[in-house]
């Protein structure tokens, strides 16, 4: 078969405005109407971020406020693995684009706070007033547009003081004689959808969550190895009230050997079973006292948990009796007996001849 040739591409070079470079490439430019996000060109030209961080960068440009773009989320995500991704990350963050913090969180809990910035160097020129026309505005995708002073100044703090780190230039002062300028978009009228030929449009990707909207949650691959279920508690078999009111009061007790177990009236009755089974295989009150003390972690967050932990992981054995404990008797020996025919000796239980001699005298074996 003869090859096709689809005269629609020539068309459409024919329909964009302005001469046509010889060479290297040529955009036919469609106006979005949706779904799209400004990027500067000192972030997608940026000579000193590797090709992986501009594509990050872009992506996390995008994202609306609040989603989730942590190491494992991005490897879970994209084809790079981990190493490579959070390189790409310390390069944005280097170049003053990322901005990561350890935040204390209510309960104790700490939280990372990531701070993206679309444009670092006019934030580090302090040419831009936030809240002003054409400030930087923190978190462009929620639905408040107010900017966030806290955050901004966060990051004039995080980058201030190195402004030699931005090494690129003013976009608007680098000349590119190679580079056609693109036309305005507010001066080239829209292009008919007509004119353009379906099978050449550039069509966008299937949207996979609305803009405003909180992202689908990602799931991460689940672990290999299988978690092993949680050992019950042991029991023991007769459960008296002498061994429960002293497995309550060793419990109720321990408070006063370490500050840390200091356990609720709950959770004493949860754990007297396990007491009560060490003390029925005739564990002393110190050695359960001393398993249960001794080594305790710092800090000690749930005392409870670890009691039950070591009252069923370090259970002893029943202690043996006493037949189990005696050696195991030898069969007897017979004694010595001097043989009648031939005056050696050889064992035997009864007076006789040995062996050799008994053929000859006809007796049994």
């Amino acid at each position: 078969m003869d090859t096709q040739h689809d005269n629609a591409l020539a068309h459409a070079l024919a329909a964009i405005p302005g001469p046509v470079p010889p060479s290297g490439v040529i955009h036919i430019v469609i106006p979005h109407t949706n779904r799209f996000t400004v990027v500067g060109n000192h972030l997608a030209q940026h000579a000193g971020l590797s090709l992986v961080a501009i594509g990050i960068g872009v992506h996390i440009q995008s994202l609306p406020a609040g989603s989730e773009i942590s190491i494992k989320t991005l490897a879970a995500r994209f084809p790079e693995g981990e190493v490579k991704i959070a390189s790409a990350l310390r390069e944005l963050e280097a170049h003053g684009y990322l901005r990561r913090t350890r935040v204390r969180l209510a309960k104790g809990r700490v939280a990372t706070r990531t701070v993206f910035c679309n444009q670092p160097g006019a934030v580090l020129r302090g040419g831009v007033v936030p809240g002003a026309p054409g400030a930087p505005v923190v978190g462009a995708a929620v639905r408040n547009p107010a900017p966030a002073p806290a955050l901004v100044r966060e990051h004039l703090r995080a980058t201030g003081p190195e402004p030699a780190r931005v090494p690129e230039p003013e976009p608007a002062r680098v000349p590119e004689p190679a580079r056609v300028r693109e036309p305005e978009p507010a001066l080239v009228p829209e292009p008919e959808p007509a004119r353009v030929p379906e099978h050449i449009r550039v069509r966008e990707p299937e949207p996979t969550a609305v803009a405003g909207a909180r992202p689908a949650p990602i799931r991460l691959p689940a672990p290999t190895a299988p978690k092993q279920p949680r050992r019950p508690l042991p029991h023991p078999h007769a459960l008296t009230p002498e061994r429960r009111q002293a497995a309550s009061a060793l419990l109720a007790d321990l408070r006063r050997h370490a500050v840390e177990l200091v356990l609720s009236e709950e959770a004493v009755e949860e754990l007297v079973p396990g007491v009560a089974a060490w003390l029925e295989r005739d564990a002393t009150t110190d050695a359960i006292r001393h398993a249960l003390t001794a080594d305790l972690p710092k800090p000690l967050r749930h005392p409870a948990r670890l009691l039950r932990h070591r009252l069923t992981a370090l259970l002893p054995p029943p202690l043996p009796g006493v037949h189990d404990l005696t050696a195991p008797r030898r069969a007897p020996v017979p004694p010595f007996q001097t043989c009648d025919g031939c005056e050696r000796a050889f064992r035997s239980h009864e007076p006789g001849h040995c062996r050799d001699c008994r053929a000859p005298y006809g007796e049994a074996a």
